[in-house]
């Protein structure tokens, strides 16, 4: 005999706050696309705020869409670093870390990475200003947000085959110059993602 699903031990767990507000963001969401109506919305927003359980919070976005891997791209934990510099050498900035709102990285004489797809957001829009005097900076995306490139290259080169179209996904914007060097974008799937 079928286990309910409802019965399933993890879903006997008690939820966290943070797991309250993801539900509470994906009803409000689905209330703006047209999915629900407002009374809808305030008496699932009861539910997931009266939820003991998972699996009672699960109930209350039933009949929505799955959350996809961009819906918790963006965290309000603080930034793990803002700026990057080499000369004569090389940076990495790549994992687990929270990019901010406007990135900045320096390379002169040297080159770095900046790898965004096992990255959070501090916004739904990411700045990178990559400045590549005489160097090299690659920037790595994740192949499923927006992604705009808009910097200049003088007697150098600024690549631009990252960008992409992603209506309503979260976005990143490059921009910078490169001098006598070059930087580079590449889309590429998140870690754990399927490839293409």
């Amino acid at each position: 005999m079928a286990e309910h699903p409802d019965l399933i031990p993890d879903r006997q767990t008690r939820p966290s706050d943070e797991e309250r507000e993801r539900a509470a963001r994906r009803l409000q969401d689905a209330a703006a696309a047209g999915r629900i109506e407002l009374a809808e919305l305030d008496q699932r927003l009861s539910e997931i705020y009266g939820a003991r359980t998972r699996g009672e919070l699960a109930h209350a976005g039933r009949g929505l869409p799955e959350p996809s891997r961009t819906d918790s791209l963006v965290v309000a934990d603080e930034p793990g670093s803002r700026f990057a510099f080499s000369v004569f050498g090389w940076f990495s900035r790549k994992g687990r870390w929270v990019a901010p709102r406007a990135f900045t990285s320096l390379s002169m004489f040297g080159g770095g990475e900046i790898d965004l797809r096992d990255a959070r957001f501090a916004s739904r829009e990411i700045r990178v200003r990559a400045f590549a005097l005489w160097g090299y900076t690659e920037v790595v995306v994740p192949d499923d947000v927006e992604v705009e490139v808009k910097g200049f290259g003088l007697f150098g080169a600024f690549d631009r085959s990252a960008v992409r179209s992603r209506r309503g996904a979260p976005r990143v914007v490059v921009s910078g110059l490169a001098l006598f060097g070059g930087v580079g974008t590449k889309a590429k799937p998140a870690p754990g993602q399927p490839t293409a």
